[in-house]
C-alpha cells in the first residue's frame, strides 16, 4: 500500500471518529437541554402547586378565624345572658321574699282570728252539748223502747211467713206475699233477693244473675207464664200462680233459685228472685 493511500485511510478514520464524538456531544446537548425543560417545567408546576396550596390554606386559615371569632361571640353572650339571668333570678328571690312574709304575716292573722272564732264555737257547742246529754239521756230510753218494739213486730212477721212446695216439688225457704214481708227476709239476710217489676217485652230482662221473660198474664185468675234464662238455656215456667215459688236450678248452687211473683196486673208481675248465698257449683 502507498503512503498515499495510507494517509487517505488515516483521514477517513480520523473524520469518522469526529463525526461520531459530534453527534455524542449534540445527543448530549439535546438530553442537557430536555432535561433542563422538564426541570423547568416541574418547578414550574410545583410553584403553582404550592400556590394553590398557600391560598387554601389562606381560605382555611381565614374561616378557622371567623369560626373562633364566632365562638368567642357567642361566648361572650352566654355570659352576658347568664349574668343576666342571676340578676333576675336574685331580683327574683327578693321579691318571692317579700311576698313570703307579707303572705305569712296575713295568714299569721288569719289563723289568729279563726282559733278566736274557734274558741268561742267550742265554748257554746260545750254548753249545748251538756244540754244534749241531759235529753239523751231521755232519748236514748226512747230508742231503746223503739228498738225492742221494731225487734218485735220483726220476730212476728218472720214467724208469720211460711215454707211451701215449689213447681219443681222442692221445699221452699220462707216465702214473701209482700214488701214488708220481704224487708224481714232480708233482715235474716239466708238468702240474696232481688226485686223486679218485669212488663212485656221482645228481649228478656235481667234479674239478679239470670233473666226473666214474661210470656203472658192473667190477672183475674192470678196467673202467669215467664221464660227463664240461666246458664244459656231457657225454662218455660207456665200458669204459675202468685207467691208460688218457681224453681230452677243453675251450676252456681246445690239449692234451687227460686221467682216468686207477689202481684199480677195487665201485661205485668212484680216480685223477687230468691237466690242461695253460697254458691257452688252443683
Amino acid at each position: 500500500m502507498s503512503d498515499y493511500e495510507t494517509s487517505t485511510q488515516g483521514r477517513s478514520g480520523w473524520n469518522l471518529g469526529m463525526s461520531v464524538l459530534f453527534g455524542a456531544v449534540i445527543a448530549l446537548l439535546a438530553a442537557v437541554v430536555y432535561l433542563f425543560v422538564a426541570l423547568d417545567r416541574v418547578q414550574t408546576d410545583v410553584a403553582k402547586q404550592r400556590e394553590v396550596m398557600n391560598k387554601e390554606l389562606a381560605v382555611m386559615r381565614e374561616a378557622s378565624a371567623q369560626t373562633v371569632h364566632a365562638s368567642r361571640q357567642n361566648l361572650e353572650r352566654m355570659k352576658e345572658d347568664l349574668e343576666a339571668a342571676r340578676r333576675q333570678a336574685a331580683v327574683a328571690v327578693g321579691q318571692a321574699k317579700t311576698e313570703a312574709v307579707k303572705r305569712a304575716e296575713t295568714l299569721a292573722a288569719q289563723v289568729q282570728e279563726e282559733q278566736r272564732k274557734l274558741a268561742a264555737q267550742t265554748a257554746s257547742q260545750f254548753a249545748e252539748v251538756r244540754q244534749d246529754a241531759a235529753n239523751t239521756k231521755t232519748d236514748v230510753s226512747g230508742v231503746k223502747t223503739d228498738l225492742s218494739t221494731a225487734k218485735a213486730e220483726l220476730e212476728k212477721t218472720i214467724s208469720e211467713l211460711k215454707q211451701v212446695r215449689g213447681d219443681m216439688g222442692e221445699m221452699s225457704g220462707l216465702i214473701a206475699t209482700n214488701g214488708k214481708e220481704l224487708n224481714a227476709l232480708k233482715e235474716l239476710g239466708d238468702r240474696n233477693y232481688f226485686e223486679f217489676n218485669l212488663g212485656r217485652t221482645k228481649a228478656p230482662q235481667k234479674v239478679g244473675d239470670i233473666a226473666v221473660l214474661l210470656k203472658r198474664t192473667d190477672p183475674k185468675k192470678n196467673k202467669f207464664t215467664v221464660e227463664v234464662v240461666a246458664d244459656d238455656k231457657t225454662v218455660e215456667k207456665k200458669d204459675k200462680s202468685i207467691n208460688e215459688p218457681v224453681q230452677f236450678y243453675t251450676s252456681k248452687a246445690r239449692q234451687p233459685y227460686e221467682l216468686v211473683v207477689n202481684k199480677v196486673g195487665k201485661d205485668q208481675i212484680t216480685g223477687y228472685l230468691a237466690t242461695p248465698k253460697v254458691q257452688a257449683g252443683r
